[in-house]
């Protein structure tokens, strides 16, 4: 089993008030992860846009398919999506750009991903680990616990 993945917990660290929450609340936990799954994709594609651009100076579709490990058909696919949305522009070619709502939203979501990194930083997980877990979870966390991360992750430094 790798560091990344999941060990369940001994049945003494789990807490033993945890019983089902109320089916409104749980309904609204489940509608709520839903939704953070549908724009997931289109947040990693223009937060990945936009650190291409501000550190290489262009976003590629071929650097975009390297950068995620996936074809570049699938780039492609997500680009015209993308387009669709009105969160890039792109010519046959050429490099891709954020319209001003992509790159709003390549600025919101690294900076929850940059809160998550550093708060598991500070808790004392090892970069690789905290890199791989911080992927995603920007996604799922709500902006009061992002509030309470920033907050811990200040009065935890060095």
């Amino acid at each position: 089993m790798s560091d990344h993945e999941q060990r369940p917990l001994p049945p003494t660290s789990r807490l033993s008030g945890d019983a089902l929450p109320p089916v409104e609340q749980h309904a609204q936990q489940y509608e709520t992860v839903r939704n953070a799954h549908e724009t997931e994709l289109i947040e990693d594609y223009v937060e990945l846009i936009g650190d291409l651009l501000r550190h290489r100076g262009e976003a590629r579709a071929a650097d975009i398919a390297s950068r995620m490990a996936v074809s570049q058909a699938t780039v492609s696919k997500m680009i015209r999506r993308l387009n669709e949305l009105g969160l890039v522009t792109s010519r046959p070619y050429r490099s891709l750009f954020l319209t001003e709502e992509g790159q709003q939203m390549a600025e919101t979501s690294r900076e929850r991903h940059d809160i998550v990194l550093h708060f598991l930083r500070a808790l004392g997980v090892r970069d690789t680990t905290a890199r791989i877990d911080a992927e995603g979870m920007e996604h799922h966390v709500s902006d009061e616990t992002l509030a309470i991360m920033q907050r811990f992750t200040e009065s935890h430094q060095p």
